[in-house]
């Protein structure tokens, strides 16, 4: 009896339709896990190169060289990006002696621009988690209730109906909702953690932008080669 209602077993003898919802689910449980070690190893290394930019940046060095630096860069930080196209834009507005309040507005535009194409890069595959922790539970739960179906046409057959012969049946149908809660479980914690991890990050752009809209205020009006 163990042997019969092992998982492996349950799995092997249960009915085609339940069959494939079970592989299904593992495919999409295999790729949740994918994505999210994936977002895990990538977020860390977002916040690391954020934070070292951010120590040069307030070390003292020239906006002109560590603009020239962000340039060079093939592995630049997401907020380095940020600074660069805001740098490049106020640039090229002060060669054409535009006001200041014109350099500062198309700086602004320009690290807003940035910033909006660096929070959708990092928040990629996000909504994939969303969908397997909220679909997942409800294509289990299907397969559980056509494995429950199958299993109860199967005994209008029988002249005896006893607890051994339908235990088996509806354990089977039951493996498929156990696997969908495995699918959504973890789908759900990693997208609850990466979310709350990349609203940190996108108000610590937003901060970057505004104190150095601060800095390039203040450079607005002085000469080309003053910053």
């Amino acid at each position: 009896m163990n042997q019969d209602l092992s998982i492996v077993s349950l799995v092997l003898q249960a009915s085609a339709v339940v069959q494939l919802v079970m592989a299904g689910l593992a495919l999409v449980s295999l790729a949740s896990w994918t994505v999210i070690f994936g977002k895990l190893f990538g977020l860390r290394t977002v916040r690391s190169r954020n934070e070292a930019f951010e120590r040069e940046f307030w070390s003292g060095r020239s906006l002109t060289e560590l603009n020239q630096a962000a340039t060079n860069k093939t592995d630049a930080a997401p907020i380095e990006r940020i600074f660069a196209s805001g740098m490049r834009e106020f640039l090229k507005l002060r060669e054409r002696r535009l006001d200041a309040g014109a350099q500062l507005d198309g700086a602004r535009r320009a690290m807003r621009a940035s910033f909006q194409r660096e929070l959708d890069a990092i928040e990629s595959h996000l909504s994939f988690l969303a969908s397997v922790g909220s679909v997942s539970p409800y294509v289990g739960l299907f397969g559980t209730v056509w494995g429950i179906m199958h299993a109860f046409v199967g005994l209008s057959n029988l002249q005896q109906v006893t607890l051994a012969t339908v235990a088996p049946g509806i354990a089977e149908a039951l493996v498929a909702t156990a696997i969908g809660l495995f699918a959504a479980i973890p789908a759900v914690i990693a997208y609850n953690r990466f979310a709350r991890d990349i609203d940190r990050i996108a108000i610590q752009f937003e901060t970057f932008i505004e104190e150095f809209s601060n800095i390039l205020q203040r450079n607005a009006s002085g000469p080309a080669g003053s910053v």
